[in-house]
């Protein structure tokens, strides 16, 4: 797919975020084809740059910048100079998204809010992130994923019974976040080129947690606020009965989904006793049965089974073996970027247009590499 093919191809996206939840919304425009211009602290930059997560560096950066930042350009700015403030200015002029996500009150400090941009150019989509909204108790507080998972509840919902909270191993909140920008200002982009509108779409991590949780929530609110009683064995969902979990194997572990327990008991030999229990008030004690014939058989000789019964199941596998597995190159899921000397193997766009995935030969940018748009504007 040739790049004026991409669906955004010629849109123009101005973007002040940092770190990851925005960058990630103007990842995925980049990745449809939108031309994206960070706004970048003269000198110093995303300090994403910097974030590093192992003591990998690559082109003297972090892993996470490149992650996010690929296929974009970057202007290195000083917001204090009024010469750079009217460039930046001309380029909201001409541009079609702006995002952000700043702590609520900083852009509009800046010059940079809704309000002003929207005087500047009225048909703006203009998308923010925050932590927690724009107003209330929590508005000032950090908006960082980890510290969004413990307020949300979705740290409390982890893990089992006799364990402490136990937090996602992925930075949720901010790529749910991300999306959901991404979302919005589609959604936002599309209203303008039916009514000649633009708009500001908000989102925060606070919100898309709780989104993440509507199923559940859903169940709580409408069940008398009673909490629901976290499986102590072989835990995995709160709400699920027996065998709904992750076992542990003779060489590893498998993730059992759904299954009637009258065949589970035939093909693993767990008593008909423990089988004919109530899978719900009694699913720690079918649970437990059920570990401790898993046990003594390997992942792979149960899978086997599992399979020619058509019961739901999945070794539990790390990266090694998901990519030995094949599916990602498949899948086409893999590509390698380069800037300069600098190649780096990543993700793509997880979705195909017309049969097609979108690639993206543009690595992440370096600091101020398209400083020319602020004398020329975006040509």
């Amino acid at each position: 797919m040739t790049p004026d093919l991409l669906p955004l191809a010629g849109l123009r996206v101005l973007d002040f975020s940092q770190f990851l939840a925005g960058p990630y919304a103007a990842l995925k425009l980049a990745d449809l084809g939108a031309d994206v211009v960070k706004v970048e602290r003269k000198g110093q930059g995303d300090l994403s740059r910097y974030l590093y997560l192992t003591d990998t560096r690559v082109g003297g950066e972090s892993t996470i910048f490149h992650a996010i930042n690929r296929n974009k350009r970057s202007i290195a700015i000083d917001l204090k100079s009024e010469t750079d403030r009217a460039a930046v200015a001309e380029l909201i002029r001409g541009a079609d998204v702006v995002l952000q996500n700043f702590r609520p009150g900083v852009m509009e400090r800046l010059g940079f809010g809704y309000d002003a941009v929207k005087a500047l150019n009225p048909k703006i989509v203009y998308g923010s992130v925050t932590g927690y909204g724009s107003a209330g108790p929590w508005v000032d507080l950090p908006g960082q994923d980890l510290l969004a998972q413990a307020r949300a509840g979705v740290m409390w919902l982890n893990g089992g019974a006799e364990d402490g909270p136990v937090a996602i191993g992925l930075p949720i909140a901010d790529i749910l976040a991300g999306a959901a920008l991404a979302h919005g200002v589609l959604a936002l982009l599309f209203r303008r080129e039916r009514a000649g509108i633009g708009g500001q779409v908000e989102t925060s991590l606070i919100e898309v947690l709780a989104d993440l949780q509507f199923e559940l929530l859903t169940t709580w609110f409408n069940d008398g606020g009673r909490m629901p009683r976290r499986s102590a064995q072989n835990p995995a969902h709160a709400y699920l009965a027996a065998p709904y979990g992750v076992y542990r194997t003779a060489d590893g572990h498998v993730a059992i989904a759904m299954g009637k327990l009258d065949l589970l008991a035939q093909i693993t030999g767990l008593d008909e006793a423990t089988a004919a229990l109530d899978a719900f008030a009694e699913r720690d004690r079918i649970k437990a049965g059920l570990a401790a014939r898993l046990t003594t058989r390997p992942t792979a000789d149960w899978m086997k089974a599992f399979v020619a019964a058509d019961i739901w199941a999945a070794p539990v596998m790390d990266w090694q073996e998901l990519t030995r597995a094949g599916m990602l190159d498949l899948l086409e899921m893999v590509q390698e970027v380069r800037r300069g000397d600098v190649a780096l193997r990543t993700t793509r766009l997880p979705l195909r247009i017309d049969g097609t995935r979108p690639t993206s030969a543009r690595a992440a940018p370096l600091l101020g590499d398209a400083n020319d748009l602020l004398s020329r504007g975006w040509g």
